[in-house]
């Protein structure tokens, strides 16, 4: 896995979680790790097991020189469509990263440019998006990894408060127990209503509250 996309800058990575669940909000992390920074137990956090992607976070957090967590809300996402929505969450973490990057790598192939305020002035970072980045720079690979485990963590604390809809296990995800549950109980203030949330039996959904 490459350490960076670009040498001698300080360069974030970006990755995000939970595009493609029928409920909750999506969460983003943004990671700088330090130059020449290894770790060969780095992935895509999809290609980890859970408990792995656990320990790996307390490693992230320990030797980042900065990370950060964004979210959108299940609500903002109805309002602006998914994909603005996860590219507002990146912004979001990047927003809130304690050293400010010169240089942007985003898992995937779309980004909005991220601008910021430097000597006073603002301007757009420059970025890169990278088709599977978090399987190919350290840096992305980190941020898939935090922006899963917190939206997890996430998912968790409201399957406590709805345990009928299995989000402890498919974390929010179109799973065919999630679907028959929402036929079935109808939806919760955290579904994304501008989902097809019932598949191809759409049409029979009462969006009612």
């Amino acid at each position: 896995m490459e350490k960076c996309f670009l040498q001698g800058v300080v360069e974030a990575g970006c990755d995000e979680a939970g595009r493609g669940c029928l409920v909750g909000s999506v969460y983003a992390a943004a990671v700088i790790l330090p130059q020449d920074y290894e770790n060969p137990d780095f992935n895509d956090s999809k290609q980890l097991t859970e408990k792995q992607r656990y320990r790996l976070r307390e490693v992230i957090e320990h030797d980042a020189v900065s990370w950060a967590i964004g979210i959108v809300t299940a609500d903002e996402i109805d309002k602006i469509n998914i994909l603005r929505a996860s590219i507002l969450a990146m912004h979001r973490a990047l927003d809130a990263l304690t050293v400010r990057p010169q240089h942007i790598i985003v898992d995937g192939n779309r980004f909005f440019p991220y601008r910021q305020s430097i000597d006073g002035k603002e301007a757009a970072v420059p970025y890169h998006t990278v088709v599977k980045g978090d399987a190919k720079y350290l840096s992305i690979a980190a941020a898939s990894i935090l922006a899963k485990t917190y939206r997890d963590d996430y998912m968790l604390s409201l399957a406590e408060q709805y345990p009928q809809y299995d989000w402890s296990s498919n974390k929010g995800y179109p799973t065919r127990k999630h679907r028959e549950a929402i036929k079935k109980y109808g939806i919760t203030p955290f579904h994304r209503r501008s989902y097809n949330l019932l598949g191809d039996t759409q049409l029979t959904l009462n969006f009612t509250d």
